[in-house]
């Protein structure tokens, strides 16, 4: 190699050299960085390697030298730490919306934002939680499609499917494409969900995005005589009103709570909501909700400690659930 192009090439090679090889716990000395940049035809002498760690100080690059028993120069202060690249790590991999093939690629992407002594804790990491993924691989650039669609206003189509016994897709609308104008994303029960006027039922619905297929951007636009005003849509009062995201019946529901519950509603409903003391132990608060079988369930798995008085018929369609539930029980 000619000595001017391995000159131009010195400062990369040794950014990279610190980037991918060094931390706090891993410095690298003078001489190994001569060495690495001898290997790779580029000659250095020990006064230019520290000329060059002030370049890449200036340059925006934390560059730390230690002296004592263990000398050398290392990478100090990362766009992301590795306590950072933890949570991140366990946010991709706990994502049922993200296929373990696509998980273990966004894995391996962070782990080249730290040194490749650090990034093999993120790999033990990786193997301590094996979660359910989706089986839908296209769900991660379908994401990227809805907020091209959300940000330009445009409508999306697309055939929305369920799964067989047989793990084979069942399209509904007997394979017929959907035209949904999207209001916005939410991510519930570790699901990612659209939310958007369907142009077809003339009404706001929903859908899980990794039970999409074949989504394309159209360039339809929501017209100024749609029922619904597209920017005052309130995206934070749908995720709440809905348990799992399941759809039902609509309205406002009473539930007379022991004391012991307060955490439970703030939690579910958020700080905002209004708690009535009802005797010594009790409280009731009314919000609105989708009364859905998901609903009764969430109210089941609170046992007594909350009770549902009000609307009546919410009430008598809990009452004939847990009738029915019963019933189907084996007798001993």
């Amino acid at each position: 190699m000619a000595k001017g192009a391995g000159q131009k090439q010195k400062l990369l090679v040794l950014q990279n050299v610190l980037l991918e090889r060094t931390d706090e716990e891993h410095p690298i000395s003078t001489q190994a960085l001569i060495d690495t940049l001898a290997a790779q035809g580029i000659p250095a002498e020990r006064k230019s390697i520290y000329d060059d760690m002030e370049v890449l100080r200036q340059a925006g690059l934390d560059i730390q030298s230690r002296k004592g028993k263990d000398p050398g120069w290392f990478v100090g202060q990362r766009p992301f730490q590795l306590p950072e690249l933890k949570l991140l790590v366990d946010a991709v991999q706990s994502c049922k919306f993200i296929t373990k093939r696509k998980s273990d690629d966004l894995i391996r992407k962070l782990e080249g934002l730290t040194s490749a002594h650090q990034a093999r804790q993120l790999q033990r990491q990786v193997y301590v939680d094996r979660r359910v993924k989706t089986m839908n691989e296209s769900v991660y650039y379908s994401i990227d499609k809805l907020h091209t669609a959300l940000a330009s206003g445009k409508a999306v189509t697309f055939r929305y499917f369920d799964y067989s016994v047989r793990k084979e897709k069942v399209f509904r609308r007997n394979g017929r494409r959907y035209t949904v104008f999207p209001h916005g994303l939410i991510w519930d029960s570790e699901n990612y969900y659209l939310v958007g006027w369907d142009g077809a039922k003339k009404e706001v619905r929903h859908y899980r995005v990794d039970k999409m297929s074949e989504l394309a951007v159209t360039c339809l636009r929501l017209e100024n005589g749609e029922d619904l005003d597209r920017p005052t849509f309130d995206m934070a009062a749908y995720a709440a009103k809905h348990f799992g995201m399941f759809s039902g019946r609509e309205g406002k529901v009473r539930l007379r709570c022991a004391n012991t519950m307060v955490g439970v509603m703030l939690d579910r409903f958020g700080p905002e909501v209004i708690l009535v003391p009802d005797g010594p132990d009790h409280f009731t608060l009314t919000v609105e909700a989708v009364v859905s079988p998901q609903f009764f369930g969430w109210l089941f798995g609170l046992g007594d400690g909350v009770v549902l008085t009000s609307p009546d018929w919410a009430v008598e369609d809990y009452r004939s659930r847990l009738r029915a539930a019963a019933e189907q029980i084996p007798s001993s």
